[in-house]
């Protein structure tokens, strides 16, 4: 089984929350239709712009809790890496 931690945003790339879960297109999925109350609702939090893979949930947990802690250019630093013009991954799927 795989775990994500993934960061989703909003439209204007202004907003970033970091998450954790075993399936990332179901999660994507409540995210995009407003299923998840809380912070990504409030914000419309709706597009992938960085994920990563791992094979423990305590890896990806402890990861979650790094990338939380980090300051805000950090994130974006990291995301451009991937993603540099910070697109939605999951446009795609």
């Amino acid at each position: 089984m795989s775990y994500y931690v993934y960061i989703i945003s909003n439209y204007t790339r202004s907003v970033l929350y970091i998450g954790v879960t075993n399936n990332l297109q179901r999660r994507l999925y409540e995210h995009k239709n407003g299923l998840v109350e809380g912070f990504s609702k409030k914000y419309f939090l709706k597009y992938l712009v960085y994920f990563e893979e791992y094979k423990s949930i305590e890896s990806a947990i402890t990861r979650e809790k790094q990338l939380k802690n980090w300051h805000r250019s950090w994130k974006y630093n990291l995301i451009k890496t991937k993603n540099p013009k910070l697109e939605d991954l999951s446009k795609k799927w």
